[in-house]
């Protein structure tokens, strides 16, 4: 499969985020923001901190306002949160008291979806996702990465257009970590979802991203939007093959070297 196609899931035009703080004063989150999300691809938003890529995502999700530009899903404005959208936060979001296949039914319920469909999809995507020996666990049983992988699952059975994420695997061990990784670039393979990850992290986002949108330090502007050259429009789903690849050392230097540009502008 190639990694990108030629039509948008989602584009950002001209995006202006403004904070009030009171008396007067405001604060520019991020500026001018211009780039599309290629329909079944992979995009990372990465830059230094504070440079606004969660801003930038839960503007996304509908959590925030833009003060000036627009943002469209499949050629329709985002004017706020909807089901064509899925979130998943860094924190754990399941419910202890539920299963994890009552957990990932949950949002379909919701839903009004059919409890003989509902069953189906939910054992589909925990089965997706590797739990399926885990489906009436309940969370408190779980890893952190198990508990993330619940939240993927029930984000992913209510068939979002855009999947979200914001620095997913944050708080995971460094060996989990790379194992949801590969799980997410399995996923994106299986389902065709477009997905859009913001991370901090520069191995994680060479690893996963069929493009990286490079910000700005604050206020964030688009600084680089980059394809990885070395995947050669295919994405690798074993972490320890991509990283010998011929260009991945040149790329990752260059994103060192963008990092630090910003961290001196940024002082």
């Amino acid at each position: 499969m190639t990694a990108t196609t030629t039509d948008s899931a989602l584009e950002i035009r001209g995006i202006t985020k403004a904070f009030d703080l009171g008396g007067g004063r405001s604060v520019t989150a991020v500026k001018d923001i211009n780039f599309a999300v290629e329909r079944n691809s992979i995009c990372v938003l990465l830059g230094p901190s504070g440079c606004g890529k969660s801003t930038i995502l839960r503007m996304m999700a509908g959590l925030e306002t833009p003060t000036s530009g627009e943002i469209f899903i499949g050629g329709r404005t985002v004017d706020g949160p909807g089901r064509d959208r899925g979130m998943v936060f860094q924190a754990y979001t399941s419910f202890d008291w539920l299963t994890v296949r009552k957990n990932v039914e949950f949002g379909m319920d919701i839903n009004g979806v059919a409890p003989a469909e509902r069953r189906e999809r939910a054992d589909r995507f925990i089965k997706l996702v590797g739990l399926g020996k885990f489906a009436d666990a309940y969370p408190s049983q779980l890893s952190g990465g198990m508990r993330q992988r619940v939240a993927i699952a029930r984000t992913l059975a209510n068939d979002p257009e855009v999947l979200l994420m914001d620095e997913p695997f944050g708080a995971l061990d460094a060996e989990t970590r790379w194992l949801m990784q590969e799980l997410m670039i399995d996923v994106a393979e299986k389902t065709n979802t477009t997905m859009v990850i913001v991370t901090h992290d520069l191995e994680e986002a060479i690893f996963l991203a069929d493009k990286i949108v490079f910000l700005s330090s604050h206020p964030g502007r688009v600084k680089e939007e980059i394809v990885p050259a070395f995947k050669q429009g295919h994405r690798i789903g074993d972490k320890e093959r991509a990283v010998k690849l011929d260009g991945y050392a040149e790329l990752e230097s260059h994103l060192m070297r963008l990092m630090r540009e910003e961290g001196r502008g940024a002082e």
